[in-house]
């Protein structure tokens, strides 16, 4: 089974992640199939394209768009599969719509690791725009940007995930604005709640 332009995906767990472990009991955070932040981003590669060759693999776990699995409810209140839903828990997946495959930045995406803020007079735990470079690609590396570099993004550039328990923003490389030196102070920011996912 194969398609021609696109990959054949499955959930790696289930569509949605909306549920915590605390002790023995399991804790529903969410209910509504249509926000985005609950909806899987992790997936296995079924089937890769026949029409291209790539470095992606069948059984590979990917990172790949929201949209892919969620669910939406049309106008009469009826619940649907999104678009790309294929049959029996498989669903296309374009080549763009995949950001990281083996722990690997795809294409021209990368990840930066949010910093915290050390301004006493606002409220933020992280420095707005700022982050660390953690998963760079080969565009970036081009221009001497190496995982662990300084750097500002562009605001509303950034989609979140978490990845082996940390929370990092996807975004392209050309949304990453300048780069800084560091000044000493700065320290990750990933909060407690992306360690148990």
């Amino acid at each position: 089974m194969k398609s021609l332009y696109q990959f054949i995906v499955k959930p790696k767990n289930n569509r949605y992640n909306n549920e915590k472990k605390i002790g023995d009991k399991t804790l529903i955070v969410n209910t509504n199939i249509e926000d985005h932040k609950f909806i899987s981003k992790k997936a296995i590669v079924v089937s890769t394209p026949a029409a291209f060759k790539t470095d992606i693999k069948v059984g590979d776990e990917i990172y790949i768009h929201h949209n892919i699995f969620r669910r939406w409810y049309d106008q009469k209140g009826k619940e649907r599969n999104s678009s790309t839903y294929f049959k029996d828990d498989l669903y296309f997946c374009s080549l763009d719509q995949i950001y990281m495959y083996n722990l690997k930045s795809h294409l021209n995406y990368c990840f930066v690791k949010p910093v915290k803020s050390i301004n006493c007079f606002n409220t933020a735990k992280e420095k707005e725009h700022f982050g660390i470079l953690k998963y760079s690609n080969s565009s970036l590396e081009r221009v001497g940007l190496k995982p662990g570099a300084l750097v500002v993004f562009t605001p509303n550039s950034e989609f979140e995930f978490v990845i082996e328990g940390e929370r990092l923003y996807c975004m392209k490389s050309n949304d990453i604005a300048i780069t800084h030196e560091y000044e000493g102070n700065e320290k990750e920011y990933n909060p407690s709640w992306a360690k148990g996912s």
